[in-house]
């Protein structure tokens, strides 16, 4: 019933006001099985998930904040969320203990890599510094095998093509107006709320990488903040370079027309991770 679903949440609020410490746990998951991050009414959301372990253990209701609202198919390794926990609980918990018994609680895609007590005002979304987010290409005239799940296959290019990419990439660096890379309705709801869509990225960089023996390229973006879909978008337009369909420079002329349409497509969940939250 909604209103017994808000009497939780609002009794829930009132806890956190009162709690005597934070819980932060780390999560990595497969984004594949789920409707992303952000708990959502008849679907099976990596949030949901948490807040339903959590409250078994607890034995009460259970909000959680995530440090980055991750979409459906994208994955995560350093993921963090937090909620707040009295002084018994606290006392009462065991970490070792709780992560075993929430990752038996979890389902497969799930896994809680640790636990911390932080100050009661901890918050995983607003005490984080900056996130790390890296995207992987696999340049092939072959498909994956392993990494089919976490790469985005595309055709085999030249050193010339990796180092137009390289160049476009770091024309992200530094605080910008990102509206032409965010989805278009969530820029104009910012914007009607009064609220930026600028964004600062404290570092852009390409690199290739080994896994499992598969050869791939490694957008890594590091950033205080990220606009919905911000990063997928970026990686899109990366690779528009990257295929020769447009110079290293239409990257500035897309930053400064602050339109979606000037910008690429929005690349595939799948070759995205949360790598890792810097407090």
């Amino acid at each position: 019933m909604p209103g017994t679903k808000v009497k939780a949440e609002n009794v829930q609020r009132d806890f956190e006001l009162q709690a005597a410490a934070a819980l932060a746990l780390t999560v990595a998951y497969r984004g594949d099985n789920f409707s992303g991050f952000a708990r959502q009414d008849g679907r099976v959301t990596i949030q949901g998930e948490l807040e339903e372990a959590l409250a078994t253990v607890l034995r009460r209701p259970v909000l959680i904040q995530g440090a980055g609202r991750t979409d459906a198919g994208v994955h995560a390794l350093g993921q963090v969320v937090s909620c707040g926990v009295s002084e018994a609980e606290l006392q009462q918990q065991n970490f070792a203990g709780l992560q075993t018994a929430l990752n038996a609680l979890l389902p497969a895609g799930i896994v809680i890599k640790g636990i911390e007590a932080k100050e009661p005002n901890f918050s995983a979304r607003f005490s984080a510094q900056a996130r790390e987010y890296r995207y992987r290409l696999y340049p092939s005239p072959t498909p994956p095998l392993f990494l089919a799940p976490y790469v985005w296959w595309v055709p085999p290019v030249g050193l010339e093509s990796v180092a137009a990419l390289k160049s476009a990439a770091r024309l992200f660096e530094g605080e910008q107006d990102f509206k032409s890379f965010c989805v278009a309705k969530t820029a104009d709801r910012l914007a009607a709320q009064g609220l930026s869509t600028h964004r600062n990225l404290l570092h852009v960089h390409v690199f290739g990488a080994q896994h499992l023996g598969e050869q791939c390229l490694i957008i890594q973006v590091i950033g205080n903040a990220f606009l919905h879909s911000m990063v997928r978008i970026m990686v899109g337009s990366l690779v528009e370079v990257l295929l020769g369909r447009r110079a290293p420079e239409w990257i500035s002329a897309a930053l400064a027309a602050c339109q979606r349409q000037s910008a690429g497509p929005t690349a595939p969940a799948q070759g995205l991770t949360l790598w890792r939250v810097r407090y």
